[in-house]
């Protein structure tokens, strides 16, 4: 076999859940999480009997918009912020047209902008409907592009891809304008949940959340995050559901809350750049539409509902993760404890609790 030849490597994929769900959809799912980080499944599984415990996660859906920048150079900054201001406002009809054209999906949200020096920087957002939307945003973009050097002659040509967009690169840029689907997951977990089944208490949760996520983040240098390991959680469910993986950069910007009510625990996640769709390059994999169709995200209309249905389930299985991660830190040795038990009995079972 040549050594260039493709071949397929394997990644351990289990079952959790059932996680009861509220809000973009009211639904309670098994969700495939496929991981080298076995300790996870047993994690995220704890979180999930507690979204059963508690009448469900409620999933906010905020925003949905994928993103591309093109970079030109215009003969000096003064046409630079002219010809922005034209593309924003006058022209931005124009600059719509050609997103339309080219695509039966894609449409042209927003036009952002930034001009250094000579050098004009034009964000394009766009809604993609049940693709993630890279490739398409690029297209139209590309199509964008070619018309603006048309209509503006002075300007030249730099990159298709200027990083304001930003793909797959740690930026406050995403947070702040949106790339992927922006989603909210919250519960109120009454205290006596928090002893039995997470062994703390919501005084505890606020308060190790207020001294590791948000002080310790902002110690860290943290862009526009303040959370445990979003991260894990969604590169487990972009691989299960064939992702890109490397999303997993933006995906893991977001904030956890956690506050008191009443005596018991708010807990939300707000999750800003899921990217994730139905269609697409690795959702013909057979794995990957066998799982996204358990998971109901290829029923009803095709008009991207599946892929907010998808975003939402993923900010579900964020909060699930989060939350008994914190609940263990708040325990002195217990998540090490777990991790030697769940690791050496084989990857950690679903279900398994250990003492």
């Amino acid at each position: 076999m040549s050594i260039k030849q493709r071949q397929e490597i394997g990644i351990p994929l289990k079952q959790v859940g059932p996680i009861r769900i509220r809000g973009v959809l009211d639904d309670e799912l098994h969700v495939p999480l496929a991981t080298l980080e076995t300790p996870l499944w047993p994690s995220v599984d704890r979180g999930a009997r507690v979204s059963r415990l508690c009448g469900g996660v409620r999933t906010v859906y905020v925003d949905g918009r994928m993103s591309r920048s093109v970079v030109v150079e215009a003969p000096d900054a003064q046409a630079a912020g002219s010809i922005l201001a034209s593309l924003r406002g006058s022209r931005r009809a124009e600059a719509a047209r050609a997103v339309a054209e080219g695509s039966r999906f894609a449409r042209l949200l927003d036009i952002h902008g930034e001009v250094v020096g000579r050098l004009l920087f034009v964000r394009l957002e766009m809604s993609t409907g049940e693709a993630a939307g890279h490739n398409m945003v690029t297209a139209a973009a590309d199509r964008v592009l070619q018309w603006m050097l048309s209509a503006y002659p002075e300007l030249r040509y730099v990159s298709i891809s200027g990083n304001f967009c930003t793909d797959k690169k740690c930026s406050a840029v995403n947070g702040i304008l949106g790339r992927g689907h922006r989603v909210i997951a919250e519960a109120v977990i009454p205290a006596e949940i928090c002893r039995e089944h997470l062994r703390t208490t919501p005084e505890k949760m606020v308060e190790i959340n207020t001294d590791k996520n948000l002080i310790g983040s902002i110690l860290a240098g943290s862009v526009r995050s303040a959370n445990a390991h979003f991260a894990n959680m969604l590169l487990a469910f972009y691989l299960a559901t064939g992702q890109d993986a490397a999303n997993i950069v933006e995906g893991s910007q977001g904030i956890t809350c956690a506050a008191m009510e009443e005596g018991n625990l708010y807990f939300s996640v707000t999750v800003p750049n899921i990217i994730a769709g139905t269609v697409g390059a690795g959702k013909n994999l057979e794995f990957a539409r066998r799982n996204l169709e358990q998971l109901g995200c290829l029923q009803g209309p095709r008009d991207g509902a599946g892929s907010r249905r998808l975003a939402a389930i993923a900010a579900a299985v964020v909060w699930c993760g989060e939350l008994s991660l914190l609940a263990a830190q708040t325990n002195r040795g217990e998540l090490m404890r777990a991790h030697i038990a769940l690791e050496r009995q084989g990857g950690g079972s679903v279900g398994a609790r250990p003492k």
